[in-house]
């Protein structure tokens, strides 16, 4: 999961960003443009950061309920279940992208203009579905470290991580927060925060498993 995360910021701020796509004053014609030109590792880039996400979401999801059924069973569940959503969001979200980006740019050639449009209106609901907010995702990371500190699962100190996070996941999306860039910062923090977080999340469930696997031999 870390490194889908990982193939998404290079693909949306290695590729897309250099070439203008997030100006704030480019027209959506331009951006239909400059998928065409990168159509082929943007829909890789969507298909993994997105697509991929969120069925591994689905398997993280439902282990770490079975980590924290006993000690938090109801915010366990709650939790899994707000997991569960996001994955499926996140799963949708990429989906429509992939499909709307091969057929506006096939649009973009005959009319550049109602490829735009189009991509307009598509890029909406992609957004609106899980690839411009982070409530559900801030919410399950949030619910999963708070759980994990009442079980008393996973160290205190990835659970913390994993609160704070959290929280600035749902900052995201605080209508007073217009400071210009603030949003974009703590988009950061939660994507590159998650990162972290999966990583050292995997080696200690990882760790764990080995460690209650009966010898074989």
């Amino acid at each position: 999961m870390a490194a889908t995360f990982v193939v998404g910021f290079a693909v949306f701020l290695g590729v897309l960003t250099p070439a203008g796509y997030f100006d704030d004053d480019i027209a959506p014609a331009k951006k239909v443009a400059i998928l065409a030109d990168n159509q082929a590792i943007v829909s890789t880039g969507y298909l993994t950061s997105f697509v991929a996400f969120g069925i591994f979401l689905v398997v993280l999801a439902l282990a770490l309920y079975e980590r924290l059924k006993v000690g938090a069973p109801a915010m366990a569940r709650t939790a899994t279940a707000i997991g569960l959503v996001w994955a499926g969001l996140v799963i949708a979200s990429g989906m429509v992208a992939n499909v709307g980006i091969d057929r506006v740019v096939g649009l973009y050639g005959n009319d550049p203009a109602e490829a735009g449009s189009a991509w307009l209106a598509i890029e909406t609901v992609q957004l609106g579905l899980g690839g411009g907010n982070e409530i559900a995702g801030g919410v399950w990371v949030l619910l999963i470290g708070w759980a994990a500190l009442r079980a008393r699962e996973l160290p205190r100190a990835l659970n913390y991580l994993g609160v704070v996070i959290g929280v600035s996941g749902l900052l995201t999306v605080v209508p007073a927060l217009e400071v210009p860039g603030a949003v974009e910062v703590l988009g950061l923090v939660f994507g590159l925060g998650l990162i972290v977080w999966f990583v050292w999340l995997g080696i200690v469930m990882l760790r764990r498993s080995s460690t209650r696997t009966p010898d074989a031999g």
